[in-house]
This record gives structure tokens, C-alpha cells and sequence, in this order.
């Protein structure tokens, strides 16, 4: 601390604002012919800062731990450490730099992604944002569908020639030839409210929030303008601690009433639903059970006494005994990340010889699995139960995946639709209240108009739904919004 520059030690310097930071920095060696040895250093520190800056994050200190960012801060800072450096000729590519960001903060993503082509750069950005296609050069949709469907380049050419383009579906978004609906009716908020008093954690001045139960309740707000804190961070814990759950600790305030209304509190979030290959949507879904059940009432099985456990890869018996029903063999790679190879035996059916020689309708269990839901769904006619778990998938877009696709293979909205698919589908009496924080991450103009009749269904089944986001087209549909900032 006894070595100073322009009078400031490190620790000053650190508690800067990013704005003061860079305003302190140019100040340093006006003077001509000073500070030759530091002209570079300096150049390249307000190079830095001022990228920082570019992309909304003046007011951040510079010792500010990472770990304390939201989601949107820390996707800036990442994308700063590129576009702060001076290269050329490079080819960069942006996976989705959009993600958590308020439509207020994409104008300056956009100047700093501008300046990288500027700088002779290839730039590749892969996208939903409505105003980041629009600012491209040239587009590339692949398409049509989604999985199955999906893989073919459905359009190649420039935004405008995009929206006037009718086959292309993101095209038919942008021009406003789909997702106009007609205007929404708000659901009423006679239903019982939540108050929460005195919330003041992190960046919430001493906050008190009134929430609305049964209806579709959206919390906007700039990136870090303490949307996560208050909701996932203050009141979810709150609530759990009410209703005996298990939580960790939350953000601290005054007060909260209203919890007796709700008889469970669950938060949808996009974290994968299992490690192994084992999990699967249909088993997560609960709807393998009465796959089982019909394969056990054929006759070839009766005849044999093979049971409904002997259709299960999760217990001895009818899997393959190799690789124990995982149709993969992991390898301990030691210091690395283990490895999957097909198993050997099986050759990845997961099943015994004599199992899969049990047919219904012409198809083994193995066969089963390796259907998407879309076509299961017509298989199984006639079988209510099975298409009853089925169309829950459907209905919240995951019709194109593999009914026996290992969890660990899933994306995170994925994942996060299938969580929702489980909870439309446990039709119990109980009100619950389901937390969402940013549920739109990575979906497509026509993946939040499914995602909305998702949230129409859990309503309509008696549940209440607080989300926190920034997307447009979710907030218009919004019976309630909350807007933090300023």
C-alpha cells in the first residue's frame, strides 16, 4: 500500500466504479513526456475499461467478486475479455451473447460486436434475440424442426430477405405473421397475494413486494437490478422455510405473510435432472411404468412369465447383465472425464436376447425407446395411460425426443420443460407456487408461445407461476409484472 499511483494505492484504486476506474486512468500521465515506460500498460488498462463500459457494466467496482454477478453481468464480462483485445483477422463465435440480458443493455452488446467485424474480424453468432438478427449481415436458419426434424439450412440471405421469406418460421415472427394474438385477457388477482416486507439483500433497498397468487406474475428489470435476489434468492427461501422445506439460507427481510395460501413451493430451474444415461424423459415423466405394464400383458410374455420388472434396466433380471441397463460401458479415464462406449454385448439396447424377443405390435422394448414421444404417442393408441404421460411432453415441446435420451444429453431448457411436464402432469389438489428464473434462455420465438400454453396449463390446474425475465413476447402475456430498476 506505500507505493501509490497519482497519489491512490492499489486498494483505492480497487474500489472504483468501473466509470471513476476509467475517468481516474485517462487522468494518469497527461503530461507530455511523462510515463513513457507505462503509455502501453495505460493504453491497454483504458482499452479494457472502456469495453467494460461499452457494454453497460460502469457502475460495477473493480473488486467486485465474480461470483456476486448476475447471470447478464457475468456473460458481459466474459464477452469484454474478447472484444477488450485488439486482434485481427480472427473469427469469434458467440454462443447465445444475448442471455440474460435486459432488451435496454443488447444496444451496446451490439456497438461491441459491430466493432469486432469492424476490426476485421469473422464474427458467428448464434441467436434468438429479435434485434440482434435484425442487425446482422446475413442470416442462416436451420431447421425446420426441432431435433428429427431439425438439420437442414432453411434459409440463407439477409434479415430483410428473412422476413419476407414465408417459409422460414423465424421470418414469419419477425414480420408479425405469427405470434400476434389477440389481446390477452389478465387473469384477475382476486386469488390471494404474498407480501413480502423489508427485503435487503445484495442490492434491494429495503424493498416490500406484493406478489399475486393464481395468476402469471413476471418480475422485469435490467441485468442486476436485483430481480434473482429478491425472487429466487429472498423469497423462495422464505417461502420454504415457512412450509418446512429444505433450502439454504436465504437474503435477509423483515417479513412475509401470506405463506398458509400455499401448501408447496418449487423452483423450476435449468440445471440437468440427472448424471447418468439411466435418467430419461419417459422415466422422469413416470410414464415407463405403463410402457412396462402393456410389453408384461403380451401374450409371448405371459407365456414365459416375464414380469413388467423384467422391462426395467433400473433392476436385475431382464437387462443386460454387462453393462447392468446402461447400453453404455463407462471408462475410468483417471485424471480426465470417464468416457461412454456402446456395450459390447447388448450393442446398446440395454436388454437380455431373450426380452427384446417379446414384440408389441411388432416392436421390442428397445425398439420403444428409440421413438420420440411424437411417434410413441401414435404407437401406443389405445393405451389412455401411456398417451396421457406422452402428451404432457408434447404439449410443452418435447415431441421430437427420443423417449429413452440419457438426461445427461439433455440442454438446460430441455430440462427445465421436462420438470414442467412432470408438474402439469400431478394433478393433485395442492396449490403450489412455481418459481421460474428465466425460463426462455436459448428458446426460439415459437418455443415461448409453447412454453406460454405450459404456463396456461399449470394456472389452469389451480398453481401460481412468478418468472423472472426479459423477453418481450413473455411479458406482454404477463397478468402482473413487477419492475425493478431503475
Amino acid at each position: 500500500l506505500a507505493t501509490t499511483v497519482a497519489n491512490r494505492h492499489i486498494a483505492d484504486i480497487m474500489a472504483m466504479s468501473v466509470y471513476d476506474g476509467h475517468q481516474f486512468f485517462q487522468q494518469v500521465g497527461v503530461e507530455p513526456g511523462e510515463h513513457r515506460v507505462a503509455k502501453r500498460i495505460l493504453a491497454e488498462v483504458n482499452s479494457r475499461l472502456r469495453y467494460l463500459e461499452s457494454v453497460g457494466l460502469g457502475y460495477l467496482t473493480l473488486d467486485r467478486p465474480l461470483r456476486t454477478l448476475s447471470a447478464g453481468e457475468s456473460q458481459r464480462v466474459a464477452l469484454t475479455a474478447a472484444l477488450g483485445s485488439n486482434l485481427v483477422n480472427m473469427l469469434y463465435v458467440l454462443d447465445e451473447p444475448s442471455v440474460g440480458l435486459h432488451p435496454h443493455d443488447i444496444g451496446p452488446l451490439l456497438k461491441a460486436i459491430n466493432d469486432l467485424r469492424d476490426r476485421s474480424n469473422t464474427v458467428a453468432v448464434i441467436e434468438h434475440q429479435e434485434s440482434v438478427i435484425r442487425s446482422a449481415d446475413r442470416v442462416v436458419e436451420i431447421g425446420p424442426g426441432a431435433g428429427e426434424q431439425g438439420g437442414n439450412v432453411v434459409f440463407e440471405g439477409t434479415p430483410a430477405e428473412l422476413e419476407a421469406d414465408e417459409g422460414s418460421l423465424t421470418g414469419d415472427y419477425l414480420a408479425g405473421r405469427r405470434g400476434a394474438r389477440a389481446a390477452p385477457h389478465a387473469r384477475p388477482t382476486d386469488q390471494g397475494w404474498i407480501r413480502l416486507t423489508g427485503a435487503s439483500g445484495n442490492n434491494l433497498k429495503h424493498v416490500d413486494v406484493d406478489f399475486p397468487l393464481g395468476v402469471l406474475c413476471v418480475v422485469t428489470g435490467v441485468s442486476g437490478a436485483g430481480k434473482s435476489s429478491l425472487v429466487q434468492e429472498t423469497l423462495f427461501p422464505a417461502l420454504c422455510s415457512r412450509l418446512n422445506k429444505e433450502t439454504s439460507a436465504g437474503l435477509p427481510y423483515q417479513d412475509l405473510l401470506g405463506a398458509g395460501q400455499l401448501d408447496d413451493c418449487v423452483f423450476l430451474d435449468q440445471q440437468p435432472i440427472g448424471k447418468s444415461p439411466r435418467s430419461n424423459p419417459v422415466t422422469y415423466i413416470k410414464a415407463f411404468d405403463e410402457i412396462r405394464r402393456v410389453f408384461a400383458q403380451a401374450t409371448d410374455a405371459r407365456m414365459r412369465n416375464i414380469t413388467m420388472s423384467h422391462f426395467s434396466f433400473n433392476v436385475e433380471g431382464g437387462r443386460c447383465s454387462r453393462c447392468k441397463g446402461e447400453g453404455q460401458i463407462s471408462i475410468d479415464m483417471q485424471f480426465l472425464a470417464d468416457i461412454y462406449m456402446t456395450c459390447p454385448e447388448c450393442q446398446g439396447t440395454r436388454y437380455r436376447a431373450e426380452v427384446l424377443e417379446i414384440l408389441y405390435r411388432g416392436r421390442s422394448i428397445a425398439d420403444v425407446l428409440d421413438l420420440t414421444v411424437r411417434e410413441a404417442f401414435v404407437f401406443f393408441r389405445g393405451e389412455t395411460k401411456v398417451q396421457a404421460k406422452l402428451k404432457k411432453l408434447m404439449d410443452v415441446g418435447l415431441g421430437y425426443l427420443p423417449l429413452g435420451q440419457g438426461a445427461n444429453t439433455l440442454s438446460g431448457g430441455e430440462a427445465q420443460r421436462l420438470k414442467m411436464a412432470t408438474a402439469i402432469s400431478t394433478r393433485s389438489q395442492s396449490r403450489t407456487l412455481y418459481i421460474l428464473d428465466e425460463p426462455t434462455t436459448g428458446l426460439h420465438f415459437a418455443d415461448v408461445a409453447q412454453l406460454l400454453d405450459c404456463f396456461t396449463a399449470l394456472i389452469d390446474v389451480g398453481h401460481s407461476l412468478i418468472v423472472v425475465d426479459h423477453n418481450l413476447q413473455l411479458i406482454k402475456e404477463a397478468d402482473y409484472l413487477i419492475d425493478l430498476g431503475p
